[in-house]
């Protein structure tokens, strides 16, 4: 397939090669069940707009269950879980220093620009005046901020957005002291037809104090009160039952954001792809067109015609990652589909993400990167590994990707280089502490140092939370 821009449109033959995707419709209702308490009860203000419905194929997406997840679980608490950090350890280097809030990291270099030199110690901060008492640092641990999404969420997206149930929420700078995100399957007003499900939907905001939540300023919409679908079916694939997001980024002024097309759901934690690919948008969000030549088949016989590459199986989902200082490549994290299948890790320059012919894949046993062979790419990170988000912290100077383990539990690892060699697990929220069931924690791209935020899903719920995390 052509790497130029696809429309997501009825057919690939007729899709125009250079317009952006257009709103077909809402997706089929599937899987968690939103519509209870306060969103049953909930009506819109005036009539649902008129929607016409994706064809429905194949069942709700009961993969993203996490294991054990308990239908009657209360919903959580705001506020520290009881559970400390198991396994902390100590900063490499640098003096930590408590921030009053989160403020946005420089945009790395682009490959044509001349590498900056190696990043500096943090200098020590002034000493406060005498008189002024210092500040006591939050205590290691981790806590519930607030809900993102949902009836209970300060940011009231059922009402603004017809937003009853979510869940996802990955988060990205798009660049201009913003931040994006992107969700997946979407429930709106349980009055509506098919509770107005679509398969994604898009957020942002410019909160930098994450103080009860992540507070949405905006959402691109589909009609008055109801956010749209951002990424429609292209088509492609004869069966198709989700586009849900897996990774965002910024780069020279347009949004990328990787998706996967499902097949099916298969069972808690496994689902089946048709395909993963990237998609652009020129205007912060609005408007989004697929690049079929950044498509990756997971098997021969995924989409009719397309030409499969052996490994890319193995990018079915992932994470993209804005390297520290000095790096001018961006990174590309890849797993197989579901939450059973270990870390693969690629990269190429800036101005060719969505064309996978440019990407270098990194091969342990030859200690390189090898070009234009995801086959070649050897697990930096055993398996089993969920959905996961990656940054550089600034606080350890190290590399840090966190994700849910077999266990349920949300953890994280660092390494010295994108690479790796990764560091064991450390477990920051465990599973027990929430058996409605926990999954998909994606980090806030403004907290890199020693207090982390990120969003996580709660499936019994389903709707985002916002965790926050100090490092010891």
């Amino acid at each position: 397939m052509s790497p130029r821009l696809r429309i997501a449109s009825a057919s690939v033959a007729s899709a125009a090669a250079i317009s952006l995707c257009a709103a077909i419709g809402v997706a089929p209702p599937a899987g968690a069940e939103p519509c209870t308490d306060a969103a049953a009860a909930a009506q819109p203000a005036a009539p649902a707009a008129p929607a016409q419905p994706l064809p429905t194929t194949g069942g709700p997406p009961r993969g993203h269950r996490p294991p054990n997840a308990s239908a009657n679980a209360p919903l959580p608490r705001l506020g520290q879980i009881s559970r400390a950090l198991l396994n902390a350890f100590t900063p490499q280097s640098g003096q930590v220093q408590k921030q009053a809030g989160v403020t946005p990291q420089p945009t790395p270099p682009n490959a044509n620009q001349q590498a900056p030199a190696a990043a500096q110690p943090v200098p020590e901060a002034a000493p406060a005046p005498p008189p002024a008492p210092a500040q006591p640092a939050d205590p290691p641990g981790t806590s519930l901020v607030g809900w993102v999404t949902g009836p209970n969420s300060p940011n009231n997206t059922l009402e603004r957005f017809a937003v009853s149930g979510t869940d996802l929420g990955i988060m990205w700078d798009n660049g201009s002291r913003q931040v994006l995100m992107a969700f997946g399957d979407t429930s709106g007003y349980c009055s509506a037809p098919g509770h107005q499900w679509r398969y994604n939907v898009l957020m942002r905001s410019q909160d930098g104090a994450l103080s009860n939540t992540v507070s949405v300023a905006n959402s691109p919409l589909w009609a008055r009160g109801i956010s749209k679908q951002i990424i429609n079916t292209t088509k492609w694939a004869p069966d198709e039952t989700g586009i849900i997001p897996t990774a965002g980024i910024s780069v020279g002024g347009k949004q990328y954001l990787n998706y996967m097309s499902i097949k099916s759901w298969d069972a808690n934690g496994a689902w089946t792809t048709n395909y993963s690919a990237i998609a652009v948008s020129p205007d912060n969000g609005d408007r989004w067109g697929v690049y079929p030549g950044s498509v990756r088949t997971p098997r021969p016989d995924a989409i009719p015609g397309a030409r499969h590459v052996a490994g890319n199986e193995n990018f079915q989902q992932g994470a993209f990652l804005k390297p520290g200082p000095g790096d001018p490549y961006i990174y590309s994290y890849g797993t197989q589909a579901g939450r059973a299948g270990a870390v693969y890790v690629a990269r190429v320059v800036p101005d060719a993400i969505p064309d996978v012919t440019k990407y270098e894949y990194w091969n342990s046993d030859q200690n390189t990167w090898v070009p234009g062979n995801p086959g070649a790419a050897t697990p930096v990170v055993p398996g089993p590994v969920g959905e996961m988000s990656a940054q550089f912290n600034t606080y350890l100077r190290q590399y840090l990707m966190m994700y849910c383990n077999g266990g349920n539990d949300v953890v994280f690892r660092t390494a010295p280089a994108p690479q790796g060699p990764w560091s064991p697990e450390q477990m920051i929220v465990p599973s027990m502490q929430f058996p409605g069931g926990i999954y998909a924690p994606f980090l806030h791209p403004w907290s890199t140092g020693r207090t982390l935020y990120f969003n996580l899903s709660e499936w019994n719920d389903y709707n985002v939370m916002l965790m926050k995390t100090v490092l010891p």
